[in-house]
């Protein structure tokens, strides 16, 4: 049976996803770790340290991660987790797949039309909206620890997290290196 919520659940976040992959992270969290309770929260944040650094959208990458974990923790074994994964990602993609083919060619089109570039831009400040709400929903004390409970970590944590800002917005350092760099502080660090 959690194969069929696992497609229905991931097919909604990939017809109200706006925004790509990073758009669509906090309706992952929001459905596979709030509604559901098919992850803790700290799984979803490895799940997204890892679509990261695999190759492919983090949208795609995290369907497929989430399937996998959402049936091994509902006590499924690996080849069922397997299946998990893939029903997950194809519920994910079908919907883009099927949008895609039906307005491909009306878009091209109407591109330049008013209504079309109204849509566009009503939709722009959603997509940054659904963008800060999936940073927001990861700052929690599963990712930084807590005062209370080690201040040693969530300092540690804090510095990383306002180094990997400063690093990538103003010295342009690429993404992959700050998450190489970050994973090896963090070992150095709190091992």
């Amino acid at each position: 049976m959690i194969y069929l919520y696992l497609f229905i659940t991931f097919f909604e976040i990939g017809v109200f996803g706006f925004g790509g992959g990073y758009g669509m992270l906090s309706l992952i969290q929001n459905e596979t770790v709030e509604h559901w309770h098919w992850l803790t929260s700290s799984q979803f944040t490895d799940i997204v340290a890892v679509s990261q650094m695999t190759p492919g959208p983090i949208g795609i990458n995290s369907a497929t991660y989430c399937g996998y974990t959402a049936v091994i923790n509902a006590g499924g074994s690996v080849p069922m987790a397997m299946l998990g994964s893939a029903v997950a990602t194809f519920a994910l993609v079908l919907p883009s797949l099927v949008l895609m083919v039906l307005i491909s060619k009306m878009f091209l089109k109407y591109m330049h039309t008013v209504g079309v570039q109204s849509v566009f831009a009503g939709l722009r400040p959603a997509v940054v909206g659904l963008l800060a709400a999936a940073t927001l929903l990861l700052c929690t004390k599963d990712n930084f620890s807590a005062p209370s409970e080690n201040m040693w970590q969530f300092c540690i944590s804090i510095m990383l997290f306002v180094a990997t800002f400063v690093g990538t917005l103003f010295f342009k350092i690429n993404p992959i290196k700050m998450i190489l760099m970050s994973g090896f502080a963090g070992l150095l660090l709190l091992y």
